[in-house]
């Protein structure tokens, strides 16, 4: 099963909106995040490990796979 939720990355002073989609399946455990080419992205994966001990909770034990997908803006609209 597949879950989206949206959000935003920042560019500077700038906001992004990105799709986050989460798939949570059995399998070998393993945490893995694709999508935007950016270090950041690779370094996402400690950052959500780190936010889940602080709140005290741990990933479960499943392949989860996080994928982040730019939206595009629509023609003629401002962007966020």
């Amino acid at each position: 099963m597949v879950q989206r939720v949206a959000t935003v990355a920042f560019e500077g002073i700038e906001a992004r909106a990105v799709d986050v989609q989460v798939q949570v399946a059995p399998g070998l455990p393993a945490f893995n995040v694709v999508g935007l080419p950016d270090k950041a992205v690779s370094e996402a994966r400690e950052r959500v490990r780190a936010a889940l001990v602080a709140s005290g909770l741990a990933l479960p034990a499943r392949r989860i796979t996080v994928n982040l997908v730019a939206r595009r803006r629509a023609e003629g609209r401002q962007p966020l």
